[in-house]
């Protein structure tokens, strides 16, 4: 199965796909950290999460770009955080996939998705501000959305988290899909 939650800045969205996760029963719970630690702002919501995590079982890795070099164990429980994180590293890093990211993005989700039994994804809702942008900035906005329909097309559940309350967008129940149906799409991370 695959989730997509989504919500603004504090809306509670990344403690609802820990909890998620740990609904989805036993398997090894693997967080796919995107958050490139480059400044004091970003080390100090990075040991945030990581005391959000503490306890609950799951193993880190870090992948910055390339997604789809990394190799996850068939019974995984994956929750991948964040999408907008990962859009900003393979646009803008050295290493990254520049004009690219929006296939480079999807085809690692395709491949974690066919490696693991569940996988939840955390992304950013940025697309209701006022104030229009220009430039890189524009297309990261362009790049974001185009990777976020194509999530939502892909999942079997997406949640817009608002005010810690979860507004279901899609569900299904579990009963309602098929062990091969959760394993069509697949994906990889470095």
């Amino acid at each position: 199965m695959m989730s997509v939650v989504t919500g603004g800045s504090g809306s509670g969205k990344s403690a609802f796909a820990e909890d998620r996760v740990l609904s989805l029963g036993e398997g090894r719970r693997i967080y796919i950290a995107t958050m490139y630690p480059f400044d004091e702002e970003s080390k100090r919501r990075v040991d945030r999460h990581r005391r959000m995590r503490a306890g609950k079982g799951f193993e880190t890795v870090e992948c910055y770009t390339g997604l789809n070099e990394v190799l996850l164990p068939s019974d995984g429980i994956v929750l991948l955080e964040c999408m907008s994180n990962l859009t900003a590293n393979e646009m803008f890093q050295e290493n990254g996939a520049k004009e690219h990211t929006v296939e480079e993005i999807l085809e690692g989700v395709r491949e974690i998705r066919s490696q693991v039994r569940h996988l939840v994804i955390v992304t950013n809702e940025i697309f209701s501000e006022a104030m229009p942008y220009e430039g890189e900035t524009r297309t990261y906005q362009e790049y974001l959305g185009k990777i976020n329909q194509e999530l939502a097309r892909m999942a079997d559940e997406v949640v817009e988290v608002v005010y810690g309350i979860p507004v279901y967008h899609k569900k299904h129940t579990m009963e309602e899909i098929p062990e091969e149906a959760s394993r069509e799409e697949g994906g990889i991370c470095s």
